[in-house]
């Protein structure tokens, strides 16, 4: 939730934030007659409630031939404090839920508009050439008996897949190489649940406009994870945690589950655009004034992996319309993919400022004792979509991929032999 404070000394600054994402300016000023209503409905509340107490402590003084009386009279001041606590609760709910629905306050300098209006901050590493055809990632997979979509749709249905062989093998160096870039740079690993409660997903802001993305298990109220950032959100929920020798970071492990409802025909060949796929993702729990360089850290971190496979990438700038509910800042790490004469999304990192704390109620205490939101940023470090890139980047004429030189302690392997 945005921040409550801001909306009402500062709304121009949400109205402005509203217009660069292309959402409901008007949303805003709903938002603070909800806001009016509900302070109005508290202070009533608090109000008849104190007059409520002082009063029985007079039909407790007041001598006998009185107490009826008074007692008649406390019993319809009861039933006023009633109805005004119903009143306030409803003026609660009611401005939780219009002031809930305002995305995050994006951050001075993000470009406005929509998903093509983003700005490219820098292209990294040549982009491959080949004095061959080269072979699309599917078709080295097949060669290489490392990717069966065959048998994945037979089990599962469209856009399932099996990793096989040194395709599994793959992926779990990928992991491996991932987590270990991780734990230098100091963040705990975590192997986090899949499955989380309604007010989990709620509070990380994933049930808004992209709800239809989220597979739920209604017999069990249980939603599947598409990031295990919304676990590791959870993790520190109703707590006041300790940022002030520096933040708390943890690399969730986990298997990550998406619907693909709106992707129709995109992507339909190969392991781009899946329904179940693995994540290393990064979790940053940190003083918001620290934020932007913690996002800023996490996005070197990425970087420094692709550096390390050898990917030609670019950092795009994602315009606000582009953002989810809960960041106020988005950087995307894209790859080239050689057979798509494209770059396509690997990896990316956002600045949740303090929006998913204040619906998870997760805080610090400063140094006047007082306690208020910390900031969560997070960011993927690794992700099964990238052996799209990496075979594709490093393939040779023969159909034989060759491994990056950082992959092969964990692989066993200096090339991925054809095998069909």
């Amino acid at each position: 939730m945005i921040d409550p404070v801001l909306l009402r000394e500062n709304p121009d600054a949400v109205r402005a934030s509203q217009e660069r994402r292309g959402a409901s300016v008007a949303l805003v000023d709903d938002a603070l007659a909800a806001d009016v209503g509900r302070r109005a409905a508290i202070s009533a509340f608090e109000t008849l409630r104190a007059e409520q107490n002082a009063f029985g402590k007079t039909v407790a003084q007041a001598p006998k031939e009185q107490k009826a009386a008074l007692v008649a009279q406390a019993q319809e001041l009861a039933a006023k404090v009633k109805d005004a606590q119903r009143a306030s609760t409803e003026a609660e709910e009611r401005f939780a839920e219009v002031a809930g629905s305002i995305p995050n306050i994006v951050i001075d300098g993000v470009p406005a508009g929509g998903e093509d209006d983003f700005v490219t901050l820098r292209e990294v590493g040549g982009r491959p050439s080949f004095d061959f055809a080269p072979r699309d990632h599917l078709e080295l997979g097949e060669l290489l008996d490392a990717i069966d979509m065959e048998r994945g749709a037979k089990v599962s249905g469209a856009r399932f897949y099996f990793l096989k062989g040194v395709g599994a093998r793959l992926e779990f160096a990928l992991i491996q190489l991932g987590l270990q870039r991780a734990l230098e740079a100091g963040f705990t690993p975590l192997i986090t649940p899949t499955l989380v409660r309604p007010d989990i997903m709620a509070g990380t802001g994933f049930l808004g406009a992209h709800a239809d993305e989220i597979y739920y298990l209604e017999r069990d109220e249980l939603y599947l994870t598409g990031t295990s950032e919304v676990a590791l959100a959870g993790y520190h929920k109703d707590e006041i945690i300790d940022v002030s020798a520096g933040p708390k970071r943890y690399a969730g492990i986990s298997t990550c589950y998406r619907r693909e409802a709106g992707s129709g025909g995109k992507d339909t060949r190969g392991i781009i655009r899946v329904h179940q796929f693995q994540k290393l993702e990064m979790f940053s729990y940190i003083d918001p004034a620290d934020a932007e360089a913690e996002h800023e850290r996490l996005l070197a971190l990425q970087e420094g992996m692709l550096q390390s496979l050898g990917l030609s990438y670019r950092v795009i700038d994602t315009a606000a319309g582009d953002l989810g509910t809960s960041a106020a800042r988005k950087f995307d790490v894209e790859a080239w993919v050689p057979t798509q004469d494209a770059y396509r999304e690997l990896t990316s990192t956002s600045n949740c400022t303090t929006f998913q704390a204040r619906r998870l109620d997760i805080r610090r205490r400063g140094e006047d004792g007082r306690t208020s939101p910390v900031a969560t940023l997070n960011g993927t470090l690794a992700t099964t979509r990238w052996i799209v890139a990496l075979l594709e980047t490093h393939q040779r004429a023969d159909g034989s991929v060759a491994v990056p030189e950082v992959l092969q302690p964990f692989l066993g392997l200096e090339v991925l032999e054809p095998v069909k």
